[in-house]
């Protein structure tokens, strides 16, 4: 995008009051990841250690959001499973984006047999329900985080290519890529400097709303038992092992899915406000 449409989005963005809570509920979910040893008031409940006299306490006090089985405080393990939420997500993406870019590039910009192999295998992965797709993916493996993050990663990089390869597909027709082409810049010159910075705005916008996703997705997995294992801090993990008490201790599993509920309305509300602004098709 231009410097101008950059900044006529960024003031579209700004008179979005929609999108303004979702950066709120963004940076405020971020900042609690990022300063968890500090804020969180028993950091020591991170692990499997408790206290056996404050087991199953309703929300005090002492622990505003409550405590679990073994006495753990429930806030210090939502905070932390911020974190672990958002450190999945990012590394998710930080793999399946790249991924599915280049592949979208290439089989938008060079046609012939390559955009059949690669948009027919694309069309593949997202025949399968994702959800689906990450349990076959982890029904053969062994449920630890490692794995998790390798099943969500494995069936995310199509909706990038997909969408990547509809851009490139409408850009290669535009002026400036044939001027490219007239005064005989390669093809990697042409796909990576000139058409690659104009999927950007569609890029980032889908990115913003996929963390979301991602959170949903892997804590949908932990909630099946197939994700994080304990006594790892896990909103998914907690919010299934608190439906067991339901609906005495309430809070075990209320809070969790609270969490949950935040953090994916944040980024969603983020996402739509980027969309709305740069006018992105996503």
């Amino acid at each position: 995008m231009s410097a101008k449409s950059s900044s006529v989005a960024w003031t579209e963005f700004r008179s979005n009051p929609i999108s303004i809570l979702g950066l709120i509920l963004v940076v405020f979910c971020i900042a609690l990841a990022l300063f968890a040893d500090v804020i969180t008031p028993y950091p020591e409940h991170v692990g499997p250690i408790g206290d056996f006299t404050a087991i199953n306490q309703a929300p005090s006090a002492a622990h505003w959001f409550g405590t679990d089985t073994i006495g753990r405080d429930l806030l210090t393990r939502i905070i932390y499973g911020f974190r672990l939420s958002l450190l999945m997500a990012v590394l998710v993406l930080s793999i399946s984006m790249p991924v599915g870019v280049i592949l979208g590039l290439l089989a938008g910009y060079l046609g012939g047999w390559v955009e059949f192999v690669l948009m027919r295998l694309t069309d593949i992965f997202l025949a399968i329900p994702p959800l689906v797709l990450a349990m076959a993916i982890m029904g053969f493996l062994p449920a630890t985080l490692t794995n998790a993050m390798l099943a969500v990663t494995v069936m995310w990089w199509p909706w990038y290519t997909r969408l990547v390869y509809n851009v490139v597909r409408s850009e290669a027709r535009e002026g400036y890529v044939l001027a490219a082409e007239v005064i005989g810049a390669s093809s990697p010159h042409v796909m990576f400097r000139e058409i690659l910075p104009n999927c950007a705005p569609a890029v980032l916008t889908k990115l913003t709303l996929d963390i979301g996703f991602v959170v949903l997705m892997v804590s949908s997995l932990s909630f099946l038992g197939l994700g994080v294992q304990p006594p790892t801090p896990d909103l998914g993990s907690m919010v299934a092992d608190g439906a067991k008490y339901m609906p005495d201790a309430w809070w075990l599993s209320i809070f969790p899915a609270l969490a949950i509920m935040v953090l994916v309305l944040g980024f969603n509300l983020l996402g739509d406000g980027l969309r709305e602004a740069f006018d992105a098709e996503v």
